[in-house]
């Protein structure tokens, strides 16, 4: 551990994109999506019992799915892992999924 590791990760939050500083970071300022977030609602009580199991989100650009994905990670203890479709294939989603089932 840096003696500046504090220093160090304010000055990495302050170089971010405006837009990643802004993302919610918790279910509380998490806006949107209401008939899956909104109390009560599947996924909400899911998150909140600890039980979400694989979730593949999909939609266009900038409709907040990494951003939804991250708020779940933070509020669950389960292995996140991050894939685009774009990006990545089968072989990575195998690799993934295997570590998931050695570790998990």
């Amino acid at each position: 551990m840096s003696l500046f590791a504090k220093e160090e990760r304010e000055l990495l939050r302050r170089a971010q994109p405006l837009a990643a500083r802004m993302r919610p970071r918790d279910l509380t300022e998490f806006i949107g999506q209401s008939h899956l977030m909104g109390q009560g609602q599947l996924l909400r009580r899911l998150i909140d019992a600890d039980r979400v199991g694989s979730v593949i989100l999909y939609g266009p650009p900038g409709t907040g799915k990494t951003t939804l994905a991250h708020v779940i990670a933070r509020a669950t203890r389960r292995h996140f892992a991050e894939l685009s479709a774009v990006l990545h294939g089968v072989k990575e989603l195998r690799e993934i999924n295997k570590v998931t089932f050695i570790e998990g």
